[in-house]
């Protein structure tokens, strides 16, 4: 399983080890901070379950990519984890993908 991994995303085992380490330390972080925020924020027992849902959905979805890259930063896997992310805003439409090079603009224009 682990081989497969490493060949997938061409790192050594090291890198995998810390790869793996910057997902358990960012998902541990983002629960632990998402429950802090709705303390926080002033949310009890009594509060609408629906409210505590929205705002730990917010932080989980939109803190955790933030953390995710603070750590991997930390861990000096930063430049793994932006390619990650860029690759999953580009799927989700909130980055553009990259415009082809000028030779090939160029080349399509003759054609």
């Amino acid at each position: 399983m682990f081989e497969s991994l490493m060949k997938r995303w061409k790192v050594t085992q090291k890198d995998l080890f810390v790869i793996l380490l910057v997902f358990a330390i960012t998902g541990f972080s983002t629960a632990y901070i998402s429950k802090a925020v709705t303390g926080w924020v002033g949310l009890t027992d009594s509060t609408h379950w629906i409210w505590k849902l929205l705002l730990r959905l917010a932080v989980l979805i939109f803190g955790y990519q933030a953390i995710l890259l603070m750590v991997a930063f930390l861990l000096g896997q930063f430049s793994f984890f932006w390619q990650y992310e860029k690759k999953l805003l580009t799927r989700l439409r909130l980055l553009k993908k990259k415009p082809p090079l000028v030779r090939e603009q160029k080349i399509k224009e003759v054609i």
